[in-house]
C-alpha cells in the first residue's frame, strides 16, 4: 500500500442527509475522520448509525457531500471497496461455505486479500480447512470472518455491531486482535457498538450521533478535558446545581452524581470527588429522551 497523506481527512461528510418515508435518518450531518484513528460511531437505535455506515459504503443514495478517501461513494464505489473492508453481524457467511471456500472466494474478490496473512491467522484458531459455517459456533464463526478482513490490506474498516451475541472471551479477543494484528497508522477503523464500555480503551475519537445529527465530535483525550463527574458531598449539592449540570443522578447509600460540560475540574474538587466520566455514563446522560 503507497504512503498515505494523513492530512487528507479519510472521511469528510458535510450537509448528509436521508429520509426513510417521513423519517429523518440523517439530518444535516457533518463530520471529518482523519487517518490512522478508531473511531467509536455511537448513538441510540434509529439515531442514524447504520444509515451513516451505508452511505460511506455506497450502499444507499442520500443528498450532500460525502468523500470517502477522496472519492464519491455514490459514483466511485466500485474503486472505493478495493481499500475498504466492512464487517457487519457474522450470520451473512453462507451456512454451507467450508472454511478453505470461503478463502478461495475473497482471494478471488478482493486485490489485496494475502492468503498466507489469513491461514497464519487461522493456524490459531480450531478452524480446519473442510470445517463448513454450519458446524461451527459463532465465535468460531467470528474467526473466520476477522482472519478473511485483516488479510485485506484495506485503509479503512468499517464495524457494524461486529461481536453482537458473542460472550465476553471471544469480544476481548476479538478487539485485542483487532488491535495487534490489523490497526496501524495508515488505517483507520469505524466501530459502531452498544457495548460502549467494551471499546473505550482502543477508541481515539468518538462520534455521538442522535436523530440525524452529530452531537460530539472529539478525540478521547478532548473528551476527558471537556467533561467532569463529581461525586458530591451532600452538603454541596445546591452550590453544584448552581454551575449548571448537564445531567445528575442517584447512586447507592443517597449520593448524588452530576456531570459538567466545560467547567474546568479545579472550579469543581471543592464541592466532591472529581472523575472523568466513563463512555457508557456520558451517552447514557447527553442521550436521555432519546428512547421515549
Amino acid at each position: 500500500m503507497s504512503a498515505i497523506d494523513t492530512n487528507v481527512p479519510v472521511i469528510s461528510a458535510r450537509g448528509l442527509r436521508k429520509a426513510y418515508r417521513n423519517k429523518l435518518a440523517l439530518d444535516d450531518t457533518r463530520f471529518e475522520i482523519p487517518s490512522g484513528r478508531i473511531i467509536g460511531l455511537i448513538g441510540p437505535n434509529g439515531s442514524g448509525k447504520t444509515t451513516t455506515l451505508k452511505a460511506v459504503l455506497g450502499l444507499i443514495p442520500f443528498e450532500g457531500d460525502l468523500k470517502v478517501l477522496g472519492r464519491d461513494p455514490r459514483t466511485e464505489r466500485d474503486e472505493l471497496m478495493k481499500d475498504v473492508c466492512f464487517i457487519a453481524d457474522v450470520a451473512v457467511l453462507p451456512r454451507w461455505i467450508r472454511v478453505s471456500e470461503a478463502i478461495e472466494y475473497v482471494a478471488g474478490v478482493h486485490p489485496r486479500f494475502d492468503r498466507a496473512k489469513c491461514e497464519r491467522f487461522l493456524a490459531h484458531t480450531q478452524l480446519k480447512p473442510n470445517l463448513r459455517v454450519r458446524e461451527m459456533s459463532k465465535g468460531m464463526i467470528v474467526q473466520l470472518h476477522l482472519a478473511l478482513v485483516m488479510a485485506i490490506d484495506a485503509r479503512l474498516l468499517v464495524l457494524d455491531e461486529p461481536t453482537l451475541g458473542l460472550d465476553i472471551l471471544y469480544r476481548k479477543e476479538f478487539y485485542q486482535r483487532l488491535l495487534e494484528d490489523y490497526f496501524d497508522e495508515q488505517k483507520t477503523i469505524i466501530i459502531t457498538t452498544h457495548q460502549v464500555e467494551e471499546i473505550e480503551h482502543i477508541l481515539t475519537d468518538v462520534l455521538f450521533i442522535r436523530d440525524g445529527k452529530i452531537t460530539i465530535d472529539a478525540n478521547m483525550e478532548d473528551l476527558g478535558n471537556r467533561f467532569t463527574e463529581v461525586l458530591l458531598n451532600p452538603a454541596n449539592v445546591e452550590a453544584a446545581r448552581a454551575l449548571g449540570p448537564i445531567d445528575e443522578r442517584q447512586i447507592a447509600f443517597g449520593k448524588t452524581v452530576m456531570l459538567f460540560d466545560g467547567v474546568p475540574s479545579h472550579q469543581l474538587a471543592h464541592l466532591g470527588e472529581t472523575r472523568l466520566p466513563g463512555l457508557a455514563d456520558l451517552f447514557v446522560a447527553t442521550m436521555k429522551g432519546a428512547y421515549a
